[in-house]
């Protein structure tokens, strides 16, 4: 495998900006939200993941917000391009690689719950067809499933499997496949921005990010610190932000956080239905907690 996979540092989970018609996305805001995420130093953005509202978005869509990305930035693009169907994630897949996407984030597959040897076909049959950096995506609450930590452990034995999502909440169950993983190159990324620092203390490379959309600076400062070794100064950063990552979940991501980008002056608060805007009470804790963080600056 020629590529390098990116799976060290602070990657952000992009949501995906709509016009004031919610069925028409903004590519412009899209490339410039792009484009300022880069300029904060961060090392990779991951556009059309769960963050990014791929669940509404059609194949098509899907692409273009890739492409848009792509187009925008030298930082490493991770494209969300998992599908409770093996067949669409592999077409996908094919998509988004042919867009320019440096590696993909694959989602479990969703409703249909695969024992553990589906689960390991459907990861290897994209691995198999698509010759891009890949990485697991574990997040058993959007899933209903766990990859177990056997499956996680067999696949990244695949030269094109490199990494893995952390999004359970399970500590103990990360910590094994860290454990068992450690003779391969494969990396474990925290899928939680509360879980970032305990994740990194034990051997994580990394997170895939909702707060780094309005805090970016301060959420690779963290995990630099960390991956330096600077763990007081970590703890510091984790314990300033720890606010602000309660409260982008408050209610189902990214209801908060396009709510947060939108109060930080970053985009449109704009989501497609199903979802809704965030209550008042969230917005004002997001407002509250703006004007402290920028106090602190």
């Amino acid at each position: 495998m020629s590529h390098t996979p990116p799976t060290t540092g602070t990657f952000v989970a992009m949501t995906t900006p709509f016009e004031d018609d919610p069925d028409r996305i903004d590519h412009e805001q899209l490339a410039a939200d792009a484009r300022r995420l880069e300029a904060a130093g961060v090392d990779g953005l991951v556009p059309a993941g769960s963050t990014g509202e791929s669940a509404t978005l059609t194949h098509d869509e899907h692409v273009d917000v890739v492409d848009t990305v792509v187009d925008a930035v030298d930082v490493p693009v991770i494209a969300g391009a998992g599908s409770n169907s093996t067949h669409e994630a592999v077409s996908l897949s094919r998509r988004v690689a042919d867009a320019g996407a440096d590696a993909l984030l694959l989602i479990s597959p969703y409703y249909n719950r695969p024992e553990p040897s589906g689960m390991e076909r459907h990861y290897r049959r994209i691995a198999d067809a698509v010759d891009l950096p890949q990485i697991v995506y574990n997040v058993p609450s959007r899933t209903g499933r766990s990859v177990d930590v056997d499956t996680t452990v067999a696949l990244a034995e695949h030269e094109n499997i490199v990494g893995y999502k952390a999004a359970s909440g399970d500590v103990g169950l990360v910590s094994e496949v860290i454990e068992r993983t450690r003779d391969e190159e494969f990396a474990v990324l925290s899928g939680d921005d509360g879980m970032t620092l305990p994740l990194l203390a034990i051997g994580a490379t990394g997170v895939i990010s909702v707060a780094a959309n309005v805090v970016p600076e301060r959420t690779a400062a963290l995990v630099d610190d960390a991956l330096d070794g600077e763990y007081a100064l970590a703890r510091e950063r984790h314990h300033a932000l720890g606010p602000l990552f309660r409260a982008l979940f408050d209610e189902t991501n990214p209801i908060p956080v396009k709510e947060a980008m939108d109060v930080w002056g970053y985009g449109p608060a704009e989501l497609r239905d199903p979802l809704s805007r965030a209550t008042p009470e969230t917005r004002a804790t997001l407002e509250a907690l703006r004007d402290d963080l920028e106090g602190e600056r």
